[in-house]
């Protein structure tokens, strides 16, 4: 199946997924579905690997610069939080171990879904950030897993500042497992995805299973009530409307504190 915003390919038990909206896959609600059509087909595959990446530099700038803000309008946001949440909901209960290859940024949205997967591995090159905060909103899947990841004071950290963080600082902190240099960087990559897909899929998905149910069991399920924190009061402040007319108008916004 082709599909507009991502390429897919399948083979020997990996599925990698290539984010194709140039220059900086920007999510909007059209690919977030693709994405999701992916996710629901692969629930009872006997995979060893999804692999999620971004295209090659310099033609394309990001793993992904975030969800599209255009689309967080009042009319839209209901369809692409819920859209967006789902993702993480599918991308989660696919059995394989799932590796996210960032060489470029990650922000925002493309963040969260970098450091949802079970392995991240990223270039010198590579940034992770939370901006969200600039705009008047937060990131309600990075409020959730951020802390599982560094802890809660470097969470907050990262989303109150919405400061952004290179490859190897985000491996220092645990954000991410491996900050590989640029030069050979795909070399690098294929040897770690061939070692781990050289292993058995059933003893892989085990094993992935074991980790989740002691340590994740809480994290889809903490979803939902943030989900409907972000909606029901978040939504409906004046400062939400006034940071995402800001952004889109490219000024400084002029928040009222309300």
């Amino acid at each position: 199946m082709e599909y507009k915003h991502i390429l897919v390919d399948k083979r020997d038990g990996v599925v990698k997924i290539t984010l194709n909206r140039p220059p900086l896959n920007i999510l909007n609600i059209e690919m977030m579905n693709e994405m999701n059509t992916v996710f629901d087909g692969l629930q009872k595959e006997t995979l060893k690997l999804l692999v999620i990446q971004g295209g090659a530099p310099p033609q394309v700038k990001a793993f992904c610069a975030g969800v599209d803000v255009s689309e967080h309008t009042d009319d839209k946001v209901n369809e692409m939080m819920t859209t967006f949440h789902k993702m993480f909901k599918l991308l989660n209960s696919v059995p394989a171990v799932s590796i996210a290859v960032v060489n470029g940024v990650a922000l925002g949205g493309g963040c969260e879904l970098a450091t949802f997967c079970d392995i991240v591995i990223a270039s010198e090159i590579a940034k992770f950030g939370q901006p969200e905060i600039r705009v008047g909103v937060f990131a309600p899947v990075a409020a959730v897993i951020l802390p599982h990841l560094i802890g809660r004071n470097r969470a907050i950290e990262l989303l109150v500042t919405g400061n952004t963080i290179d490859g190897k600082e985000a491996e220092r902190i645990g954000l991410i497992n491996h900050c590989f240099a640029v030069d050979g960087f795909q070399n690098k990559v294929d040897e770690f995805i061939s070692r781990i897909a050289s292993m058995s899929a059933s003893i892989l998905q085990l094993t992935k299973r074991a980790v989740d149910k002691a340590l994740y069991s809480s994290v889809v399920n903490s979803i939902e009530p943030i989900e409907e924190l972000y909606l029901k009061e978040l939504m409906n402040t004046e400062d939400v409307h006034e940071g995402l007319r800001a952004f889109l108008d490219k000024r400084i916004p002029k928040w009222s504190d309300r």
